[in-house]
């Protein structure tokens, strides 16, 4: 009976271990991905325009792991790359974006009614809103949102670019990686 329960412990342990070291390596992909949007500008002259490479991953590890995951990760590859590429306004907005696009994300994955795509796209517009929202908190302008129509389009096609990515980058995947 012993050995049963201490073979459930160290199985319980093992599989916590390979989360973290999943998290930690779906962390640092996130970040390349962030630096990468930072030295190689995809905008196209449209300011906060971005492809969202770091959605990649957290698309990814949302359906692959779990929200609790993709929460983490999110939060960590914001903050780090904040302090080493934005700084602490591009950190907070990119929070608030990356906070709002996850919950809309999990929220819509839940229902099972949207693909991966579906999502991904809901999530690029997410994104962009948290951001609009704390500009214009910052500002306190509400003329901020004249800008959402740009911002909207912007995350409907980055959205679902990422969306068909991610897809395509998930069912290559093998799935044992992850149980």
């Amino acid at each position: 009976m012993q050995s049963q329960t201490n073979h459930s412990q160290i199985s319980k342990t093992a599989h916590r271990t390979k989360a973290l070291a999943l998290s930690a390596m779906f962390a640092c992909l996130a970040l390349i991905f962030s630096y990468v949007e930072a030295i190689i500008p995809f905008s196209v002259g449209i300011p906060g325009v971005k492809l969202g490479l770091a959605n990649l991953v957290v698309v990814i590890v949302l359906y692959e792991m779990n929200v609790r995951y993709a929460l983490l990760i999110n939060i960590i590859r914001i903050l780090i790359a904040g302090l080493l590429f934005s700084g602490v306004f591009g950190a907070l907005y990119s929070l608030a974006g990356g906070i709002l696009s996850l919950l809309v994300m999990w929220l819509l994955k839940k229902t099972k009614l949207f693909s991966m795509i579906g999502v991904s796209m809901a999530g690029g517009v997410a994104h962009n809103m948290g951001q609009l929202l704390v500009a214009a908190a910052i500002v306190s302008n509400l003329r901020m949102f004249l800008y959402f129509p740009i911002l909207m389009f912007s995350g409907i096609a980055s959205g679902i670019l990422m969306g068909i990515t991610a897809h395509i980058i998930d069912s290559k995947i093998p799935k044992r990686i992850f149980r």
